[in-house]
């Protein structure tokens, strides 16, 4: 089955529980939630299995699973992705540093909170005279960041702001007369009137 065709399962799955509480009774709410609980942990214990046996058997064999689309998803909805959330966050964004370049942006990453499934990032230069460039080099992060760790449900994004220079450091100075020299005789060569 294409990934596609497992989405659009996904997505009738979401309709059909929606369907569900929006017309049954709250038992009959609660009986088919609690088959669909039970169906999911029977399919990701066994998931979970043939991982341990990969990583036993064929450890190179495990990163051939992460780069399915379908497999990496399974993992991560079963907690089974054997790379950090903070490994695929920088993943993500190094993904799209070049798209990023090509509009004269970059990305830097502040903080990764995993509690609570927040990203802490920075967008950085812009293509000038483009005003929606923000909001696409926010788009194409956001993007890559929840299609590598869909744990991740709050991306905050510090935007630059247009126009602003870097802040100038000064060194003050104070402007006052100098005092005239003071001599203890004339100086060479002048005359005093």
């Amino acid at each position: 089955m294409a990934a596609q065709n497992l989405r659009v399962v996904g997505d009738r799955i979401e309709q059909l529980l929606d369907e569900l509480h929006a017309t049954a009774e709250p038992a009959g709410c609660a009986l088919a939630e609690e088959l669909l609980r039970l169906v999911t942990e029977l399919y990701g214990g066994g998931l979970e299995r043939v991982v341990t046996l990969a990583r036993e058997e064929a450890p190179g064999f495990v990163e051939r699973l992460l780069d399915d689309e379908l497999v990496a998803s399974l993992l991560l909805v079963h907690g089974l992705h054997p790379e950090s959330v903070p490994a695929r966050v920088e993943q993500a964004l190094e993904s799209v540093r070049p798209f990023l370049a090509t509009h004269d942006g970059d990305v830097e990453l502040l903080d990764v909170d995993e509690d609570v499934g927040a990203v802490h990032l920075r967008l950085l230069g812009s293509c000038d005279g483009c005003p929606s460039s923000a909001v696409t080099l926010q788009g194409a992060v956001e993007r890559a960041i929840v299609e590598a760790a869909p744990e991740i449900t709050i991306i905050d994004v510090e935007q630059p702001v247009a126009g602003a220079e870097p802040p100038v450091v000064e060194t003050p100075v104070t402007l006052s007369r100098k005092p005239p020299p003071r001599f203890e005789s004339c100086p060479t060569g002048v005359a005093a009137r």
